[in-house]
């Protein structure tokens, strides 16, 4: 017996592997799946790493990359995407191109991974130039307060969130903050900002937190709730992952 899915219930991320599965395109899977979703996935990257150490990252060829993603396509309706790390701005404009291409409406969700949690700095010197064309092209950026401070280096915080939401939307992470510790920020339609307190009163450090909330926020997005609606349903879900266990690896499970 053959099971037909709908068409709107497969997404995809472009991530990179971690064979601890606590982040990139294995997390991206589970969390999908929590979603009722089925993920497929694109590899970026391999790396070598678990929940507290990263050795090494071993780049895949954007040929490569472009070529899992156009069989997807051959086969798969997708409206949303979920992209983490990618070598560089300018592979990641090529792939977006290539996204547009076969899908104009696509909704692309971009966390943008500049630096494990271990320390690995996944970039070097960057054309903001073409980071600025890549962000027009998306439909929301997921940072932490980390990641936005090092984006646009010679702009401030506060300029740096007015520069982007004028390009795309802007789920502002509240995990790194010095003050109000876990109060997200989310910037749309170029004037609004919505703030999200947390639903928790403490929650338990997992890695890949990032990942799972840019996964949850493209999961909801696909299944078609409000902008303000997906961005608080991605924070319940990730703050229900954090405080799965105690341990550095959290558990996916959607009530």
């Amino acid at each position: 017996m053959t099971i037909k899915k709908d068409i709107k219930d497969y997404i995809l991320t472009i991530a990179g592997l971690d064979p601890s599965s606590g982040a990139g395109i294995t997390s991206d899977i589970k969390t999908f799946e929590a979603h009722n979703l089925y993920g497929l996935s694109v590899c970026t990257a391999v790396t070598v790493q678990n929940d507290i150490d990263f050795k090494a990252c071993k780049w895949v060829e954007k040929e490569m990359i472009i070529n899992q993603i156009e069989v997807l396509f051959n086969r798969f309706t997708i409206s949303v995407v979920k992209i983490g790390i990618i070598q560089s701005w300018e592979i990641l404009l090529e792939i977006v191109e290539v996204l547009k291409k076969l899908n104009p409406t696509i909704k692309i969700i971009l966390d943008p991974i500049l630096k494990a949690s271990a320390g690995f700095k996944f970039h070097s010197e960057e054309n903001l130039e073409v980071l600025e064309k890549v962000l027009i092209e998306c439909e929301f950026i997921t940072p932490n307060y980390e990641e936005i401070k090092v984006l646009f280096p010679k702009k401030a915080i506060e300029e740096t969130i007015d520069f982007i939401s004028e390009k795309t939307n802007v789920y502002l992470k509240g995990g790194h903050r010095t003050e109000k510790k876990g109060w997200d920020e989310v910037y749309y339609s170029k004037i609004v900002k919505m703030n999200i307190p947390p639903n928790v009163d403490s929650v338990f450090e997992k890695h890949g937190s990032g990942c799972v909330l840019s996964a949850a926020l493209a999961a909801n997005l696909l299944k078609e709730k409000s902008l303000e609606d997906a961005c608080k349903a991605a924070k319940w879900y990730t703050e229900q992952f954090l405080n799965s266990n105690e341990t550095l690896l959290g558990v996916h499970n959607y009530k």
